[in-house]
């Protein structure tokens, strides 16, 4: 197993949602917060070339967490942006670090690099078996490139990159922004909102037919650090609970979570996206024992405990 004490490291994306688990972990495990080098948009613009060369300079470990992502309305909306944003970030921070003499670069996929009809629960060997739901697609093939790019540099040039793939991610400090939240933020704020406003109905995209897995942040982050720490191999491995549930019965929990009696309107003419998500988690159980230990239910009330205290606060 890899010592983190005395690396440098460099976490993209590391002054956001899940780059601030990731770094408090890190520190959990031994990294000298002084070594760690947290970058976010606001220092860096990866998309930039001069700006990838610069931020892994004098680095050991890359953990490349920076993405443009949202949900299925940002995904519609800019599809183009994701596609270019999350390519170029990507393939130009890989060959940087390569080229610094990093030693060990890990890179965040995404859960929408699958195809859109695999078989449930989804296996690390079937990622290329099928084009990915369509409207999640291009930012699904951006990042699924970089798998690609990570087993050229080993293959030609030893370079040591792993690749893993986070299926949602929920949490205290997610985005809840409703123009690019995911679903669960999504529906958090919209929840809140309407009890704000002494609303007695919400409307939900889609028919609350497809189904989704989550991962809580704090689980996605000790999981990224233990494979950080111990996982050394070419093929891309699944992060998850292993547990499905449909949009619907999603819906009804936050609901009840949140003491909110009101109507569930279900607006059928927007899209569901993918039909199921669920993974097969056993790979990184094996390869580096990683199982999630928080539950849906518990991280929720986490999550909405957090938002609440902040809409409190002002």
């Amino acid at each position: 197993m890899m010592s983190l004490a005395e690396k440098y490291i460099l976490v993209t994306g590391g002054t956001g949602f899940l780059g601030r688990q990731v770094t408090a972990e890190l520190i959990r495990a031994g990294a000298d917060c002084d070594k760690i080098t947290c970058v976010g948009r606001q220092k860096y613009d990866l998309r930039r070339l001069d700006d990838c060369k610069e931020a892994v300079d004098g680095k050991q470990i890359v953990i490349h967490l920076a993405a443009h992502v949202g949900g299925i309305g940002l995904n519609q909306a800019k599809p183009a942006e994701l596609f270019y944003d999350n390519l170029m970030m990507g393939a130009q921070l890989i060959d940087c670090a390569y080229r610094a003499g990093v030693e060990k670069f890990v890179c965040i996929g995404t859960i929408c690099a699958y195809p859109k009809y695999t078989p449930v629960p989804f296996k690390e060997s079937d990622l290329w078996n099928g084009y990915p739901e369509e409207t999640n697609a291009p930012y699904g093939i951006a990042k699924k490139a970089l798998l690609v790019q990570l087993q050229a540099y080993r293959q030609q040039y030893g370079f040591n990159g792993i690749y893993l793939l986070p299926v949602n991610l929920y949490g205290p400090r997610d985005n809840f922004d409703p123009a690019s939240s995911h679903v669960i933020p999504a529906l958090i704020h919209k929840i809140h909102s309407a009890q704000q406003r002494g609303e007695t109905a919400i409307e939900v995209w889609g028919d609350g037919s497809p189904s989704r897995e989550f991962l809580y942040v704090e689980d996605a982050a000790r999981g990224i650090v233990m494979a950080t720490q111990a996982y050394n191999e070419p093929d891309p491995i699944n992060l998850g609970t292993g547990e499905e549930i449909t949009i619907k019965d999603l819906v009804m929990m936050i609901a009840h979570l949140m003491d909110f009696n009101g109507e569930i309107h279900w607006q059928t003419d927007k899209p569901n996206g993918q039909p199921r998500r669920c993974l097969d988690t056993s790979q990184a159980a094996q390869a580096f024992g990683f199982r999630a230990q928080v539950s849906l239910a518990e991280g929720l009330r986490q999550t909405i405990a957090w938002y609440r205290a902040l809409h409190h606060q002002g």
